[in-house]
Formats: C-alpha cells, sequence, structure tokens
C-alpha cells in the first residue's frame, strides 16, 4: 500500500478543517473547481488552492483543465476503505457543511462542465 494512503496519512490530511470541508463537499457534488470552493468555503483562493495542493499530493484528489478552469474530484484508484470513511463522514455531518453547500447553491457566474465528450 504506498505511503500516502495508509491510515495516519490519511487522517493528517483530513485534519485540517479546511481540507475537510472541501473533500467532503467534492465527494458530495462529485467535481467542483477552485472558484467553486472559494465561495462555498468563504476563504482566499491562495489559500484553498493551497488545500487542494495538498489533498491531491496525498492522492485523495485528482484534477483536471478544462479551459481556464480546474476541476477537483475524489482519486479514482483510492482503496475501498477509504471511499467508505469519506462517504461515512459525509453521511454523518451534511449540517456542518450546510452553510457551505448553501453558498455554493446560490453561487452565480459557476462555471459549466463538459456534458459530451469530444
Amino acid at each position: 500500500m504506498p505511503e500516502n494512503l495508509r491510515p495516519h496519512a490519511l487522517f493528517k490530511a483530513l485534519a485540517d478543517e479546511t481540507r475537510a470541508r472541501a473533500i467532503l463537499l467534492i465527494a458530495a457534488q462529485g467535481e467542483l473547481c477552485v472558484c467553486e470552493l472559494v465561495c462555498a468555503l468563504s476563504d482566499s483562493q491562495p489559500k484553498i488552492s493551497r488545500h487542494l495542493a495538498q489533498l491531491r499530493a496525498s492522492g485523495l484528489l485528482q484534477d483536471r483543465r478544462q479551459g481556464q478552469w480546474v476541476y477537483y474530484r475524489l482519486g479514482e484508484d483510492l482503496p475501498q476503505w477509504v471511499r467508505e470513511v469519506i462517504a461515512a463522514t459525509l453521511a454523518a455531518n451534511r449540517t456542518w457543511l450546510e452553510q457551505d453547500a448553501k453558498r455554493l447553491a446560490h453561487m452565480g457566474d459557476r462555471p459549466t462542465r463538459l456534458t459530451t465528450c469530444c
């Protein structure tokens, strides 16, 4: 098992509130771009980008570029136990994310994702 997917590394990566909120919002939405997370988490772009880089380096997230937007989603190769921890945490803490989800739902000018393949 890669070092970054061992329990101590997973919980260390999620120990920061901003990273925990970001990964749970991404898990709930499937994919979010940096600007959506900035709005939802009500924080600065540099801070959100720094936390996303840490989550990506840990192997929890992967990104893709679409035009000017960078989108983040859960890593495709995450072990099942990691997915279950994230899903259980999300299910048990939706009220903790309520304000973040409201800000995201009311965000104007959200980027449009590609709906069809090239």
